[in-house]
Formats: structure tokens, sequence, C-alpha cells
């Protein structure tokens, strides 16, 4: 008896009841994927017809957007053969990453994080000039609201003359600093990323996320797989926290170790990719011991595809996590626990690069019930769901179903 969660970063399937705050009334990332697709306006080398997801259909994808948006996606149509389906509205006051894990986990956020404003200089001034003095930088560059990749691409090579970080924030609660692998060295962004996250912590930001980069130029930039997320801890007693204490194993792919501050996490195992994190989590998978509890986060639909709204991109990345489902099903036992779910959106269709406030899909396979989910509100039921089924005590958020 083993419980695995499987967060496909910012598959979101339709507006939040409260996207309107967000100014995301009318977000739908999968919903819009599948219309480009199906009209022809993501056609390209890698893009032709309709959005193929036939794993995911049968364990309820399709379905779960018709509970979210009263309608089924385009090439989505079919029952639920091999799961139980639902949607869920978050109540945690963020669309970021942190917030959606840990209400996953069962500890919705019940603050407002801090953000930065929409001007430039963006970050205060003596937030950089301390961090500066203790890092021991002659400046940074940056200092803005900015897409990752184009902000490399204009300052990447004044900052590999000159020593000085990128640094720059989002919509999110979040301080990243961006540096050359090789030239700025991966042990110094860490460090300066350490001191950042002491300076940031009066003002609530809840990441600090180190952005390591390669190459020569402005052409030919390129983020690594060496990316750090600093944040700060879960505010209550996760899922892992119960699971950790009552001695079972743990097994958390990706992101999953930085996201909870590397608290009740187990044993961690990266991958460049979603396809690598696939093979991570199977590798995972086989070593997990009876009564363990596996959580993966795979990164590229968000981080590739819907932040850099490439809707192509976005589909193919369904596509080929899809294709993949069938070697994990066929590896669970008949007492296991599946739950495919996301954290938020990132439609690629919508303006600007942020993230978009949906409800996300619960795709749960189990031989031990056939409970129809429905729509639920609060994240924090995919986390009671799965502490039952391992015979965890109930944590204080959240109903299983």
């Amino acid at each position: 008896m083993r419980a695995l969660i499987l967060v496909m970063d910012s598959v979101g399937i339709g507006g939040a009841p409260d996207a309107d705050r967000y100014g995301d009334e009318g977000a739908d990332t999968v919903g819009h994927i599948a219309e480009a697709c199906m009209a022809g306006r993501a056609d390209g080398s890698a893009r032709k017809g309709p959005l193929r997801l036939p794993n995911l259909v049968a364990l309820g994808l399709g379905e779960a957007c018709r509970l979210a948006t009263g309608r089924v996606p385009p090439g989505l149509d079919g029952q639920a053969q091999d799961g139980q389906f639902g949607c869920a509205s978050e109540i945690s006051k963020g669309k970021d990453t942190p917030s959606g894990h840990w209400e996953i986990a069962g500890v919705p956020v019940p603050f407002d994080w801090g953000y930065f404003p929409r001007r430039t200089p963006c970050f205060p001034a003596d937030l950089i000039k301390a961090l500066c003095e203790q890092a021991g930088l002659r400046g940074i560059l940056g200092d803005c609201h900015a897409s990752g990749t184009e902000i490399i691409a204009e300052f990447g090579e004044r900052h590999m003359q000159t020593g000085m970080p990128i640094c720059y924030t989002s919509a999110d609660s979040v301080f990243q600093i961006a540096a050359h692998e090789k030239t700025f060295g991966l042990d110094r962004l860490y460090e300066i990323c350490l001191i950042a996250r002491r300076l940031l912590d009066p003002l609530n930001i809840g990441r600090v996320i180190a952005r390591p980069f390669i190459g020569a130029g402005a052409r030919d930039f390129k983020r690594t797989a060496h990316r750090r997320d600093f944040s700060v801890p879960p505010p209550g007693t996760t899922m892992l926290d119960l699971a950790a204490s009552d001695g079972r194993d743990i097994v958390t792919i990706g992101k999953i170790d930085d996201i909870f501050a590397h608290r009740a996490t187990g044993r961690n195992l990266r991958g460049d990719g979603n396809m690598a994190l696939f093979d991570a989590t199977l590798k995972g998978l086989a070593s997990l011991a009876d009564g363990g509890l596996l959580f993966a986060n795979f990164i590229d639909f968000d981080t590739l595809y819907g932040h850099r709204r490439d809707v192509v991109g976005y589909a193919a990345a369904l596509e080929a996590f899809d294709d993949r489902l069938p070697e994990l099903l066929t590896r669970l036992r008949s007492s296991d626990l599946l739950i495919i779910t996301a954290d938020h959106g990132c439609d690629p269709t919508w303006s600007g690069t942020d993230h978009t406030r949906e409800q996300v899909p619960i795709l749960a396979w189990s031989t031990q019930s056939s409970s129809p989910i429905g729509r639920r509100t609060g994240f924090a039921d995919i986390g009671a769901t799965a502490a039952r089924h391992l015979g965890l005590p109930a944590a204080l958020h959240g109903a299983h179903f």
C-alpha cells in the first residue's frame, strides 16, 4: 500500500471562482490549448491536429474539465474508465507554487505574501545595499519585473563582464537571481541566495530562486537544471511531516524538496526536464517501501511553456507526459493510490507571463474505491485522501474523498 501524488505544474482547467480578483476570469490552460490545437492555431513543426491525451482522458481529465467549466475541451471527450475524477479550487490567497503545493499537502496559506511593486527599480534600496555589502557585490543588474529568459538575454553579457548578478521578480512572491554557471559559479550563486533569503524573511517573500545559465552570448544563453529554490518552511504540519513522524518511506521528485524547505522530504531525485523527472518517478516508485509516499513535481509545463506562452510546446509536453503514463500505471500494485493534479494555472494564451488563478484536476487511480470526487473547495482534500489511504493521522485541513 503506497500513495503517489504527481503535480503537473500549472496544468489548470479553468478559472477559479475568485479568478476575477486576479485578473484571470476566463483563463483556462488545458481548454485553451485544446482549442488552439483543434483550430490549427498551434500548428507548427511540432504540432499537427487536435490535442491527444488518451491516458489522461481515461483517468477522467475531460470530465474534470466539464466539472470545472461546464464543457469538455475539444479532443478530450471520453468517459473516465480507469479512475475517479474531480476538480478543486484553491483557498490560499496566492496563485504561486509554494501555496499550491503546501495546500495539496494539507496546509493552506493563511496570510498574504509580500510582493514587489511594478516599477523600476522594484527592490527596496536598503535591501540591495545590504545584499551587496554582505555578499561582496559591486552591484546588481535588472532590479525589475521580467521574464527570466528575456532578462538573461538583455543583461547576461554585461553580467559576465562585471560579475554583477541579475536580480528580478514576477507577479509571484519571489526574488530571482540569475548568474552564469561557469564564469560566476554555482556555489557563489547559492551562497548569495542564502544571504538574500535571510534578508527577505522580514518582507515575507516566499522564495529566492537561483537561476543559473550557460552560454557565450545572448543568442545562446540557456538556463540549466541546477536551479534551486530557497523557500520559507510551510506554516503548519504537512502530509510529509505526518509521514516522516510515522517513520514512513518518503521519495520526492524534482523541486518538491525545495518547495517544502527540505523538511520531511525524504530521498529526493532530480531530473533535467519532464521526461527525466518521469524516469526519476519510476525509479523512486521501484524503491518505495510499503506504506510509503511519493510526491513529484513536473516543472516543464510551467517554466518552459506556460510562462513563455508557448502553446505548441505546452501541447507537446502534455502529450509526452500522457504517453509515459502506461509505464507508471503498469507498475502500480492493487493496493496503491495514484493522484494526478496541479498547483495553479499558467494559460499560454493569456496576457502577460504570470500564473493564472485556475481550478486544478484531481485524477485518482485506486482499486480500493470508486466514489466520485466531484468539485472540491481547497486542495487539501488531496493530502487528506493520501494520508487516509496510508493510515496516517488526520491533518488539520482537508476532507478525504
